[in-house]
């Protein structure tokens, strides 16, 4: 209502929740951390994507313009439509994709709020499958009928074998044997995990759905959300959301799961239906053994500051520390060393940062957690046992029906 509207405004928040006040006054003012949370922190996020994706659009272009050009007069006026048209329909269409919620006022606060990485794809896509070490190879069933000649390889998959496979001289060279911590017993393949079947957590997160495929005859749908592991299955049905095809989840799930044997998580949307079964929209896979033993560690995303209280705090069960310790250790790297005036030494590589953190009361406590994370930040960089570090992010999955192959829904 306009009444709730003017106290909005009034308040000037920094969209705490999302509901970002006025869009031009909010500018003056800091966002107060009391306001923030961990939405205010994601809009934020989903801005700087947008931003790049419209930076990348617009070079895009522009070559296109280039191009054109050279082509002759005529065609360059139709280049310059086809540019605006194109700058147009994105726009429109994140209108759309944003409606269900408010957004936040962007400009100043940027720097202020700090951020998460917003994938538009899985995270999958930008880290090579997590098959860094780990491959999976589908043990498929063989044909004995003239009828399986058409099945489908979905359908003869039995099983799957997860490992690795390396071919090497013996002899191997010196360089590799006289590493520290060399098995001879495992050749090429040092500081593989043990074999034993091992318990974890699995804490779900499940943000939002964008443009869902209309399930009823009104052309929306009443999503909610199915999450499968092993042997447990839950079901979300109470908690569906009538008639949206964008619907906000914000829900989060904990799992407790034993790897090998419960891997694969299946993330599915149904269309909630008061009579009959209900029917799935769609569904995404995620492997989670693989996240779990890469060298990306997928497990819980690097955040970008180290923080113990606010809408910031981090998330992770192991602190920087312990984490940049135990990467150390197992790739044999030299460190980390804490010296004075906030320096750390990785390897040959000397990193700085600051020593102190603040509590909730404003003291001031020393810490090495924040020279910890910037190492950690730039693991890629550490030579030989360095990666890329997975960050704190939201990743974005296409949902998948088995009845039509290959369409997002």
């Amino acid at each position: 209502t306009e009444e709730e509207k003017e106290k909005k405004k009034k308040k000037k928040k920094g969209g705490g929740g999302g509901g970002g006040g006025g869009g031009e006054e909010a500018e003056e003012e800091e966002p107060d951390e009391s306001m923030l949370d961990w939405w205010s922190k994601y809009f934020a996020s989903i801005e700087t994507m947008k931003e790049q994706l419209r930076q990348q659009e617009a070079a895009a272009a522009e070559a296109e313009e280039k191009e054109e050009m050279e082509i002759g007069e005529g065609s360059k006026a139709q280049a310059k439509n086809k540019d605006k048209d194109k700058s147009k329909a994105p726009k429109d269409d994140k209108k759309k994709k944003q409606q269900p919620v408010p957004e936040l006022p962007e400009k100043k606060n940027k720097q202020k709020i700090d951020e998460l990485k917003v994938f538009n794809k899985e995270l999958e896509a930008e880290f090579d499958n997590f098959e860094d070490w780990l491959h999976t190879f589908n043990l498929l069933r063989g044909k004995i009928g003239d009828n399986d000649d058409n099945a489908t390889e979905e359908e003869r998959i039995v099983g799957r074998f997860k490992g690795s496979m390396c071919v090497y001289k013996v002899p191997l060279p010196d360089d590799i044997t006289k590493e520290a911590g060399y098995d001879p017993t495992f050749g090429m393949f040092q500081g593989i995990p043990s074999n034993d079947p091992i318990n974890v957590l699995v804490r779900v997160y499940i943000v939002r759905a964008t443009d869902l495929h209309p399930a009823d005859i009104n052309g929306k749908a009443d999503p909610y959300i199915a999450i499968k592991l092993g042997k447990t299955d839950i079901k979300d049905k109470e908690n569906y959301i009538s008639k949206q095809l964008n619907p906000v989840f914000g829900k989060s799930f904990d799992i407790e799961a034993t790897f090998p044997m419960e891997s694969m998580l299946t993330v599915a949307v149904y269309d909630w239906d008061l009579v009959g079964t209900d029917d799935l929209i769609g569904e995404t896979k995620i492997d989670l053994e693989n996240r779990f033993y890469s060298k990306h560690r997928a497990t819980c995303g690097v955040s970008q500051t180290y923080s113990i209280h606010g809408y910031n705090t981090w998330r992770d069960p192991m602190k920087p520390s312990q984490i940049l310790s135990k990467l150390c250790k197992e790739g044999k790297v030299d460190g980390p060393h804490f010296g004075p005036g906030g320096r750390v030494k990785v390897a040959n590589r000397v990193f700085t940062g600051p020593t102190e953190i603040e509590d909730e009361n404003g003291q001031k406590k020393p810490t090495d957690e924040h020279l910890a994370l910037a190492v950690l930040r730039h693991w890629e960089d550490i030579p030989r046992a360095g990666c890329r570090l997975v960050p704190e992010h939201v990743e974005t999955r296409p949902l998948l029906n088995p009845d039509k192959p290959g369409i997002e829904q």
